[in-house]
């Protein structure tokens, strides 16, 4: 059975475009995906995300247990608030979840997980927790916002209280604050996003969402949907789970190298594969292309390289560039010519480092070759 977000009948009454996302009827776009891309680019949009998966960790010995659980290291996290980007291993090395964990406590974190592996990756916390005696409480009664573009901050600001407006306005990227709306309403903000934007993601209690989206959209900013936030991810060269990493995926193989610790004497579940993979150096990498002829690159389409082939993971239609780009994954060590297999067809493209936009702008050698 489909499930709905509160917001199902709000979405419907702006008339957006509903389709089936892991089991969830949401928002594709409300008339046109170009214009809510650009609007985040350029103003601002809010996305409905209630359909991710808030967890909050408990005990005494949740610190061992993340540390145990997560292939980056909780260690990093000094100050009440700060957020962790990292992946969530099986023992092969392979991805079972990418996830953002906020230190709230020395036993009390919280944990937001993607919405298609809401039942896998519950299953694997409890399992991996009750060693530690470490609660695992998932939290239905809330739902998220992500005000992304470079004008969400400020309206956001806007409908605070008072009292939290200059704590706020002072809030570090990848960090959250517990605040209250100016009518009264716990927001839990983090300035994090899935855009390349600034902006903030807001948890919030179900039975505020409505009035809370309402106030959003009567402040200026406008509605966007999954469309938008897909190619917006993209460009900001940030990964898909299911797409461009699963559990037969290491982070090695999905350009994830950056959130992976290995500091010492942390035995993380996975490590002694990643260990291995980097000690032999021949692990598939994850590489950013570009295509200048017209035409959009997709998901699957063979690529050659030569070293051998791949596959494109993660393709579409830049809006900001006007160029087709992609994710694909090939084998590792030298690239030389890469070509896209379209309808028979060997079509050049170039290898790009991503993200290739941020804030708006084109990354250096994205757009050409100097």
């Amino acid at each position: 059975m489909t499930q709905k977000t509160l917001l199902n009948d709000t979405h419907r009454a702006l008339g957006a475009k509903m389709v089936d996302f892991g089991g969830w009827d949401m928002p594709i776009h409300y008339g046109s995906q170009l214009d809510e891309h650009h609007l985040v680019r350029r103003e601002s949009g809010v996305f409905d995300v209630s359909h991710m998966t808030v967890v909050d960790l408990r005990g005494d010995q949740v610190k061992p247990f993340l540390r145990r659980l997560l292939a980056n290291s909780v260690d990093k996290l000094k100050a009440t608030g700060k957020a962790l980007y990292s992946c969530m291993l099986n023992p092969q090395g392979g991805v079972i979840d990418d996830l953002i964990v906020y230190y709230l406590g020395e036993d009390f974190f919280r944990m937001v997980v993607n919405a298609s592996t809401r039942e896998k990756d519950l299953a694997w916390l409890r399992e991996q927790a009750a060693p530690f005696n470490v609660s695992v409480e998932q939290r239905p009664d809330l739902a998220i916002l992500a005000v992304q573009g470079p004008q969400a901050r400020d309206i956001v600001i806007g409908l605070a209280g008072e009292a939290d407006r200059e704590s706020l306005g002072k809030l570090g990227r990848f960090a959250a604050l517990q605040v209250q709306s100016d009518d009264g309403v716990e927001l839990f903000v983090a300035r994090t996003g899935y855009t390349g934007e600034d902006g903030f993601e807001i948890l919030l209690p179900q039975d505020a969402v409505v009035a809370f989206w309402n106030r959003l959209l009567a402040a200026g900013v406008k509605p966007a949907g999954l469309g938008a936030r897909d190619t917006l991810r993209l460009e900001a060269g940030m990964n898909l789970y299911g797409q461009d990493m699963d559990e037969a995926i290491s982070p090695y193989e999905a350009a994830l190298a950056w959130t992976v610790s290995l500091d010492e004497g942390r035995d993380f579940i996975g490590r002694d594969v990643l260990e291995a993979q980097k000690a032999a150096g021949n692990a598939r990498q994850m590489i950013g292309l570009v295509m200048d002829e017209k035409g959009v690159l997709r998901h699957g389409q063979a690529v050659t390289t030569a070293g051998g082939q791949g596959e494109i993971l993660s393709g579409t239609f830049s809006p900001t560039l006007t160029k087709g780009i992609a994710f694909a994954r090939v084998p590792a060590g030298e690239l030389g010519q890469v070509t896209v297999d379209i309808r028979g067809r060997q079509v050049p493209v170039r290898v790009v480092k991503f993200p290739f936009v941020r804030e708006g702008q084109a990354q250096p050698g994205v757009l050409t070759d100097a």
